[in-house]
């Protein structure tokens, strides 16, 4: 894939900036972010207004930790097209990293509207509502996404968590007997059916 995106290196400059947008990608993917930054780079050069290779350029920004600045590229990547899904989570990712959570929900919440049923996008907003502190909106989340993706045990033990938390031993068993038989394996979740019983 390397060697047949590189051929189109040298084509015109529409061509060039979407096989470097996607070696980018492909470096990206393989860890090795100097590749990838340059890629990006060139891809951004090539094409101001390619909205994937200013995500793929906020995405080495944001591996190398520089949070603020990765946003300013997802939402440059935004500008030019304001349905890039990639850009939009990227951005909800950026704003929880920088602990803007209203933000990061309002960005999450607008991609749940056009991608209803992601798992990823429902595991975020759920995320978030647990940081912002509001488990009950954190389990209506959480209980969205066991409705896509019924069998994740890290999703049925949180669900058990938080259920536990708020004192509801019966439905924090549910969730964690469910976890344990989709995983058994999950010492957490084993230590606390044992204290469970034990009670």
């Amino acid at each position: 894939a390397l060697e047949t995106l590189k051929m189109f290196e040298k084509k015109d400059t529409r061509v060039k900036s979407a096989a470097a947008t996607n070696l980018s990608f492909l470096y990206y993917l393989g860890n090795e972010l100097a590749q990838a930054t340059n890629y990006a780079d060139l891809a951004v050069n090539s094409d101001r207004y390619n909205p994937a290779a200013l995500t793929n350029k906020g995405n080495t920004v944001f591996a190398n930790g520089d949070y603020e600045k990765a946003a300013e590229f997802y939402k440059e990547a935004l500008r030019n097209d304001s349905l890039c899904t990639e850009a939009l989570y990227n951005l909800g990712l950026a704003y929880k990293k920088l602990n803007r959570m209203d933000e990061a929900l309002d960005f999450l919440l607008k991609l749940h509207a056009i991608l209803p049923n992601s798992a990823q996008v429902l595991y975020q907003i759920a995320s978030i509502y647990e940081i912002m502190e509001d488990p009950n909106q954190a389990i209506d989340w959480l209980l969205q996404l066991i409705s896509v993706v019924p069998t994740d045990p890290h999703v049925l033990s949180k669900l058990g968590k938080l259920y536990d938390n708020e004192g509801d031993k019966s439905q924090a068993f549910h969730y964690y007997y469910e976890s344990y038989r989709y995983f058994p394996s999950n010492i957490e979740v084993i230590e606390w059916l044992g204290a469970y019983y034990i009670d």
